[in-house]
This record gives structure tokens, C-alpha cells and sequence, in this order.
């Protein structure tokens, strides 16, 4: 049997999370393995599942509250050693520089468009399998 890859979402908006799985699918691309989703509406959630570890792309919504994905985004790159790709869900297609400030691997806009969501999480996947080759 094939290996899964496990993709965190994070958001507090459980439509926003729905969406993320539905872009994706099972498989986002012929070329990556299947993806299990782990959801989180809380940054002290995300924290605590990135601990234990086995996380292969973080998706985050920048817009979420009480604390944006943006943000959290560059927390978890300079507190976590060796911290997941991170997919960042923006509000703007403006707000581009503030996915750079915040460190994150690719960035696309809401609502989630699903071709432009797969192809970038696929890419984030193949990047991850060729590190840990």
C-alpha cells in the first residue's frame, strides 16, 4: 500500500477548511501520494499537532482569528527545527509580500480555487519527498 502524506489545516472557519479538503481530494496530483487532512481551528492546536510530529504541508488561513495564518506561519518557522512547507491561504492577492514576510513555501488566494489549490499543494508534496530522499 501506497503512503499517506498528512496535510494540517489550519483555520477557524470549518467552511475554509472544507473547501481546502474539497480543492485537493484524495490526491492532489497523479505524482504525489494520497493526502489525510488534519484540521485545527486553533493555533494552540496546530502548535501541539507540528510537536508530535509526521506534519508534510501546513496549510494556513491567513485571515483566521483570534490569530492569522501569516503570522502563526512565522512562529512556526522560527520555533519549530526543520517546521513543514506551508501553504498560506490569503485574503488578497495584494498581501503577497506579507506571504513572503511571513516565510511561507507558496501562497494562494480566497476562496479556494481548486486547480490553482492542488497544483500548489502537489508542488509543496514533491518538494517535501525529494528532502527526505
Amino acid at each position: 500500500m501506497q503512503p499517506t502524506a498528512t496535510v494540517l489545516v489550519y483555520s477557524d472557519d470549518s467552511t475554509t477548511r472544507a473547501q481546502v479538503r474539497l480543492a485537493a481530494g484524495r490526491r492532489p496530483a497523479p505524482d504525489v501520494p494520497p493526502v489525510r487532512f488534519l484540521e485545527c481551528a486553533t493555533p494552540a492546536a496546530v502548535l501541539e499537532e507540528l510537536d508530535k510530529g509526521g506534519i508534510d504541508v501546513a496549510v494556513l488561513d491567513g485571515e483566521a482569528v483570534p490569530m492569522g495564518g501569516m503570522g502563526l506561519c512565522r512562529q512556526l518557522k522560527d520555533e519549530i527545527f526543520e517546521a513543514p512547507p506551508v501553504l498560506l491561504l490569503m485574503g488578497r492577492p495584494q498581501d503577497a509580500w506579507l506571504a513572503t514576510w511571513s516565510r511561507a513555501d507558496a501562497a494562494v488566494t480566497l476562496p479556494v480555487e481548486p486547480v490553482e489549490f492542488a497544483s500548489a499543494l502537489a508542488s509543496l508534496l514533491r518538494d517535501r519527498k525529494l528532502q527526505s530522499a
